[in-house]
């Protein structure tokens, strides 16, 4: 008498249909599954700095002592302006690479092994009181500026070459995520200096940033970077040093978030002319931080949070009298704060709820693509 085979092959064929389903670009984003990055190059200042600041010999824009790093692994203050890990740790562990090392950290006698690894899975380039502008930072040593971190990027990407092969190195970033989180200190530079606010307008300095901000992408782009995620600046005027100036309500300073609305305006448009002018060789997710912290703000319970206008780490009003140094006190559970320190640096939970957000399917805060559309093209 016959078998009826129709239950197993009725299962083999859904099989089959499932491989061949899996096989569509972009289904990762669509099941929840995230593409595969193979390298994450990371350039900023001190919202993603991993400990570059560390072997600049003279700067005091560090953050290699306590409390910082009081959550990272054997509670290590590795020049993160965190408690713990910050955006760049947490982008890099979603898409399962290691955390791109300071690349600072690779130079010097006995790190060639180390540099030929990091090569290809990431480095981190970003600095602590880094500008897109060579800052007066920049010039008493305290900073690396955006563009010369694209000359470090030059250091790696000719290592990558010598690896691989030219081909092969085209591919590899090709494939590779470019973040770029930049752009606060130079609208801090700009509050502070009255030569500066007497020389040019809010619109005019803010365009010249975006305008700078280009030339260093193009210089990235011709290396053969194609993918980016580029950061909009956050409401300034709504981290814990510029409220515990504002009286005794604590309000924001509408006037720095104004600047800021500005900047991220003219760095919108600026991506969309890049992307024409090099003729949609690169594609990028603009996240917009603004909104996604006034967000949080405005709805903190949503988000997990209980404290959005206080420093975690310091002390006086709104524990913002002083930096997160050692003597200051830090509050015993941060996953419910916002900010870490006076200056507004994220903790290691709003980090990590902020790349959530860019990640979700949620395009309120991304455009034209979220990073999970990016990678997945």
């Amino acid at each position: 008498m016959p078998t009826n085979n129709t239950p197993f092959l009725r299962m083999f064929l859904i099989f089959l249909g499932l491989l061949w389903f899996d096989s569509f670009t972009g289904l990762e984003a669509a099941t929840g599954k995230l593409a595969s990055v193979p390298g994450l190059y990371v350039f900023g200042d001190s919202l993603v700095d991993a400990g570059n600041n560390n072997y600049l010999a003279i700067s005091i824009s560090k953050a290699n002592y306590p409390h910082n790093g009081v959550d990272f692994p054997n509670k290590k203050a590795t020049g993160r302006f965190c408690n713990g890990k910050n955006a760049a740790d947490a982008i890099a562990e979603k898409f399962g690479l290691p955390l791109p090392p300071p690349y600072l950290s690779l130079k010097g006698p006995f790190k060639e092994e180390k540099k030929k690894s990091a090569a290809m899975t990431g480095v981190n380039f970003a600095s602590g009181g880094a500008g897109i502008f060579n800052s007066s930072d920049h010039k008493l040593g305290q900073a690396i500026p955006l563009s010369h971190q694209v000359n470090h990027w030059l250091s790696i990407h000719q290592e990558l070459t010598s690896q691989l092969g030219p081909a092969e190195a085209q591919n590899h970033l090709s494939k590779s995520l470019f973040a770029v989180v930049i752009g606060s200190n130079d609208l801090f530079d700009y509050f502070g200096s009255f030569k500066l606010r007497q020389k040019t307008n809010p619109q005019q300095y803010t365009q010249s940033m975006a305008n700078e901000l280009k030339k260093q992408l193009k210089r990235i782009h011709d290396t053969g970077a194609r993918r980016f995620l580029v950061i909009g600046v956050a409401e300034i005027g709504c981290i814990p040093g510029k409220r515990a100036k504002n009286s005794t309500v604590h309000e924001c300073d509408e006037e720095a978030n104004t600047w800021c609305s500005l900047y991220n305006e003219a760095l919108v448009k600026m991506l969309q002319q890049l992307k024409q002018e090099l003729q949609n060789s690169m594609t990028y997710s603009y996240f917009d931080n603004f909104k996604s912290l006034h967000d949080i703000i405005s709805n903190p319970a949503r988000y997990g949070f209980t404290d959005v206008t206080s420093a975690c780490c310091g002390n006086g009003k709104l524990n913002a009298d002083i930096p997160c140094l050692p003597i200051a006190k830090y509050c015993s559970d941060r996953t419910k704060y916002l900010f870490w320190d006076r200056y507004g640096h994220p903790t290691e939970a709003a980090a990590r709820t902020l790349v959530d957000l860019m990640l979700s399917d949620d395009s309120q805060y991304s455009s034209p693509l979220t990073l999970a559309q990016l990678i997945s093209l």
